[in-house]
């Protein structure tokens, strides 16, 4: 879950734990700000709270849990990017984040397999989002943030695991819709929320799912199933 706009307090005592699934979590100090959070079953080895940024841990953006055996290393990360729509400022914050993110997860690569499962605030390519021609000049589908999603596949090394599932997706890979106008009942949306994971890990993935029988938020959850070989099935959501 990301964007979970929480504070220690206002999840102690009602949302630790949620249907047999315990929650853990890495809070904004501004509180209605920001916030993510991942619900197991599985206890895991250990847990990371933020990524070691002076600048963006504050913000209350990473949380990786590990589920480390002898004979494996594997993470779940749950991670909100910074949005930068609502002005130049945060866009250039925006802009630091990416530069600080791909070389940590470039060297957790080389450590481990991990998924991270996040609201990356980036349409890739022209196919995720409804109107592309008419925001390449927007935050979200600036020519630098897609550059940065492709040397992060391309070099990095990482996988889209939405598009190795469904590589030609359109009007139906949406994950968040505007809430101007009718941009929902219309489909006008982009495709924002991703599985990034190590390629070990990313050919373990077997089915995906966007659900959006219910309108939650502005979001609509994505599912990936992953056949994993020491805990039988193992799914996660962002």
């Amino acid at each position: 879950m990301q964007e979970v706009k929480a504070q220690a307090g206002d999840v102690q005592g009602r949302f630790e734990e949620m249907a047999g699934l315990k929650g853990h979590f890495h809070f904004a100090e501004k509180k209605g700000y920001s916030g993510v959070a991942v619900y197991t079953r599985h206890a895991p080895s250990d847990v990371i709270v933020g990524y070691g940024s002076s600048e963006f841990d504050a913000e209350g953006r990473y949380v990786e849990l590990r589920f480390d055996t002898p004979g494996r290393k594997l993470s779940l990360i749950s991670c909100y990017f910074p949005s930068g729509s609502s002005g130049e400022e945060r866009q250039q914050a925006k802009f630091r984040f990416l530069d600080e993110f791909d070389p940590h997860l470039a060297r957790l690569k080389t450590q481990r397999d991990f998924i991270l499962c996040g609201d990356v605030n980036i349409a890739h390519k022209e196919q995720d989002l409804k109107n592309w021609r008419g925001n390449r000049k927007n935050s979200g589908f600036l020519p630098q943030e897609r550059a940065w999603m492709t040397k992060l596949l391309d070099e990095t090394g990482l996988i889209d695991v939405y598009r190795r599932l469904q590589p030609d997706a359109t009007d139906a890979a949406y994950t968040w819709w505007s809430n101007r106008g009718q941009a929902y009942a219309k489909n006008v949306g982009w495709r924002l929320d991703y599985h990034l994971a190590t390629p070990a890990v990313a050919q373990l993935a077997r089915r995906e799912s966007i659900y959006k029988q219910e309108k939650f938020s502005d979001h609509a959850p994505i599912t990936v199933e992953y056949e994993m070989n020491l805990s039988s099935r193992l799914s996660s959501r962002a």
